[in-house]
C-alpha cells in the first residue's frame, strides 16, 4: 500500500505536488560498562523531523523532489558548524519507464542501507558500517536503468558523477566522485519496492532476492568520509567497494552488506602538525528478522567494523550486537521501536573487559 500524504493537482493537470512529513522521537541510554548498567549517557531528542515534497511540472516526465530537515541531529551540524536544512533538491527526467536521469542534490546509488530511507529502517539507526563507510548525498547527475532479464528476472544499472563533497559546501574543488552500481533480482521484483525497505512487512508469498555490487571513486575530496565528516587539512582520494544482498520470504527477511574503503594516503596535517585522517578499512553488517501478521517484528543485527592497519593507532575495531522489537501500526509510517545493544571494545566480548557497554533506545515514528 502506498501512503500518498497530501496531494494537490492543478485543474489542467500540468502541476502536481505531494506533501509528506515525518518525525522520530527518541529516548535512549548507554551504560557505564559491561557489568555496570548504571547510565553513563542519555540520548533524548527529536532525531529526525522532515518535510518532503514530490511532484512534476508541465509533464509527468519532468519530476522533482525536495526534502528539508529541522532537527539539529539531522543537519550535519557537528561537522559543518552550520545548520544545513536541505537534504534533497533534485530534478528528474523520465526518458522511458525504464530509464531516468536526476540532476541536483540527493542520495547516490551507494550501499543499500544508506539508500533505504531512514523511515523504512527496522532499527532506530543504521549500522556502524554504514556510519563509517557509506557514500552519502551529493550534487551531480545520476542515471538509472532497469530492464527485464528473461520472463521474471530484472537487472538495474545505476551511475553518478558528482562533486564528491556532500551537501555542505558552497563550491567544490577540481576533483569529482564517480559511482556505479549493478543490481540483479533473479526471482523478480519485490512487492511494494521491498528491496529498499527493511523487514518483510509485505510477507512475500514467493522468495525474493536482490544482489548488488558497486564502486565509488572520490577524487580529491576534502572531507574525512568523502561526502561526510570533518574537513581535512588537504584533499585525499577515496575508493569505496560495496556489495550487498537482501532476501525476503513469508515474513522472513535477511540482509547483508560488506564495504571496504581505501586511500593512497588517508593522513593530512596542518602547519602545526595536527592530524586529521579519512577513515579507511572494512566492515560487514547482517540483519535477520521475522514479521508476524499481527504487526510485531523481532530482529537481530551484528555489525563489525575494522580500520585499516595504518589506522590501528587511531581507531579500534568495533563490534555491535543488537536486538530490535518493532510494532508496526501503519507499516513503516507509524511504528514503535525498542532496541537493545551490546558493544564490545577492541573485539573482546567479556562483560568485564574495559570499554564494553550496553545500550538501549526507544523510538516512535509518525508520518504521512
Amino acid at each position: 500500500m502506498r501512503f500518498n500524504g497530501m496531494e494537490f493537482r492543478s485543474a489542467d493537470s500540468l502541476f502536481y505536488i505531494n506533501f509528506r512529513f515525518r518525525m522520530q522521537n527518541r529516548a535512549g541510554f548507554i551504560s557505564k560498562s559491561g557489568t555496570d548498567l548504571s547510565v553513563r549517557e542519555y540520548d533524548a531528542r527529536v532525531r529526525r523531523l522532515r518535510l518532503r515534497a514530490d511532484g512534476y511540472v508541465l509533464t509527468e516526465k519532468l519530476g522533482y523532489s525536495l526534502q528539508l530537515s529541522f532537527s539539529r541531529g539531522d543537519q550535519d551540524f557537528e561537522s559543518l558548524g552550520v545548520a544545513n536544512i536541505v537534504r534533497d533538491a533534485v530534478i528528474f527526467y523520465n526518458v522511458t519507464p525504464n530509464l531516468y536521469f536526476a540532476f541536483g542534490l540527493n542520495k547516490q546509488p551507494g550501499n543499500r542501507q544508506r539508500v533505504v530511507s531512514s523511515g523504512q529502517l527496522q532499527f532506530a539507526e543504521r549500522s556502524i558500517v554504514n556510519a563509517a563507510l557509506t557514500i552519502d548525498r551529493d550534487f551531480g547527475i545520476k542515471a538509472y536503468y532497469t530492464h527485464p532479464l528473461g520472463p521474471v528476472a530484472l537487472y538495474s544499472l545505476k551511475g553518478a558523477i558528482t562533486t564528491g563533497e556532500g551537501r555542505g559546501p558552497n563550491g567544490s574543488g577540481p576533483g569529482l566522485a564517480y559511482t556505479g552500481r549493478a543490481e540483479l533480482l533473479p526471482l523478480g521484483a519485490f512487492k511494494g519496492g521491498g528491496d529498499y525497505s527493511e523487514g518483510d512487512i509485505e510477507r512475500e508469498p514467493t522468495p525474493k532476492v536482490s544482489l548488488a555490487a558497486g564502486y565509488s571513486y572520490n577524487r580529491q575530496t576534502v572531507r574525512s568520509g568523502g561526502q561526510l565528516g570533518v574537513e581535512l587539512y588537504s584533499p585525499v582520494d577515496l575508493g569505496t567497494f560495496i556489495t550487498d544482498a537482501m532476501v525476503k520470504y513469508q515474513g522472513w527477511a535477511y540482509q547483508t552488506e560488506y564495504m571496504r574503503r581505501t586511500s593512497p594516503n588517508p593522513f593530512t596535517y596542518d602547519s602545526t602538525n595536527d592530524l586529521r585522517y579519512a577513515f579507511v578499512g572494512q566492515g560487514l553488517n547482517q540483519q535477520l528478522s521475522y514479521y508476524f501478521p499481527s504487526g510485531w517484528e523481532p530482529a537481530l543485527r551484528y555489525s563489525w567494523l575494522q580500520p585499516n592497519r595504518v589506522l590501528r593507532e587511531q581507531v579500534d575495531q568495533q563490534d555491535v550486537l543488537e536486538f530490535g522489537l518493532t510494532k508496526y501500526l501503519r507499516k513503516h509510517r507509524v511504528k514503535a521501536q525498542l532496541n537493545a545493544s551490546y558493544q564490545p571494545a577492541r573485539g573482546n566480548w567479556d562483560l568485564d573487559a574495559p570499554g564494553n557497554r550496553w545500550g538501549g533506545v526507544f523510538q516512535f515514528e509518525l508520518g504521512i
